[in-house]
């Protein structure tokens, strides 16, 4: 009996490893993912590049709630120079279900648009979010913001370092909580493949989430996939030192028999038997209305 339990864990542990940067297990999983009974709305123009879009996932109407939803915007990971919204379709839904007004984004990508161009354009979709929720129910006072590896490092960076939200006019006590997931938060990028996602000549720290932790910025959850081989998870502990040493609440947690590409896997409604990413963000962002 365990072991056919543990053979179709195997392989969808090893598809996610072989085919989830082809967008192939992704793509399987949004097919599987219904959003029957929801809202979905494609496209939205956040600004003004053909990278600005984001797709908003309202979900189903309560009578018996008459209080305006939370929000959540997801960014997805790539290495800041691939990816896009349309392959995090289960996102979406997932968190809809649990009664957030989620919006899954699409960025500019590097190298054509270094740091720190994806991270702005993440501040500017929370703009948007906040000038529309009244649109689709949502509360501009309670927004969360999630991001996976590459999206990560933008979601924490632009929440903890003030500077973007005030560029974008986005009040800073309206940020409820950030989750990070898999993150690549503190690390020497120089002579590394993802140099190119960076100002040639940059210095990390002046670029690295850890580096920029404003005392005010609001509670953290860190994720890391106790088998990540692409992101070290020496990432995670630098960046939870960072916030301890500006006194911001931070909760940090390895998953374990994830990796890299299983923690953001297991966000789907159908894969939760993977792992808890989903239930650590859902119980970390209700904590912190």
């Amino acid at each position: 009996m365990k072991k056919r339990l543990l053979l179709p864990l195997l392989a969808v542990s090893g598809l996610f490893t072989l085919v989830s940067c082809a967008g192939g297990v992704l793509g399987t999983l949004n097919a599987v993912s219904s959003t029957s009974g929801l809202n979905v709305v494609s496209n939205l123009h956040y600004g003004p590049d053909p990278r600005n879009l984001l797709d908003l996932y309202q979900p189903a109407a309560r009578p018996d709630k008459t209080e305006r939803a939370p929000m959540l915007l997801f960014i997805h990971g790539g290495s800041w120079t691939n990816g896009d919204k349309n392959e995090y379709k289960f996102v979406g839904e997932s968190f809809a279900r649990e009664g957030y007004v989620t919006a899954v984004m699409s960025y500019r990508l590097a190298p054509v648009h270094p740091y720190p161009e994806y991270v702005q354009d993440g501040a500017q979709a929370l703009k948007f979010m906040r000038d529309h929720a009244a649109e689709y129910g949502g509360d501009p006072d309670r927004l969360y913001v999630m991001g996976h590896s590459a999206g990560a490092f933008n979601a924490v960076e632009l929440v903890d370092n003030a500077r973007w939200l005030q560029e974008a006019g986005v009040p800073i006590s309206a940020v409820k909580a950030v989750v990070g997931i898999a993150g690549p938060y503190s690390y020497d990028y120089r002579g590394q493949p993802t140099a190119n996602a960076f100002p040639k000549g940059s210095d990390p720290a002046d670029v690295m989430p850890s580096f920029h932790v404003r005392k005010n910025a609001p509670a953290n959850l860190l994720l890391v996939a106790g088998n990540d081989m692409v992101v070290d998870p020496s990432n995670g502990l630098k960046m939870q030192a960072a916030l301890q040493a500006a006194g911001v609440p931070v909760t940090f947690t390895v998953l374990p028999g994830l990796n890299h590409y299983t923690i953001v896997g297991s966000l789907a409604r159908s894969l939760t038997f993977l792992g808890k990413t989903r239930q650590e963000a859902l119980d970390f962002m209700a904590a912190h209305r």
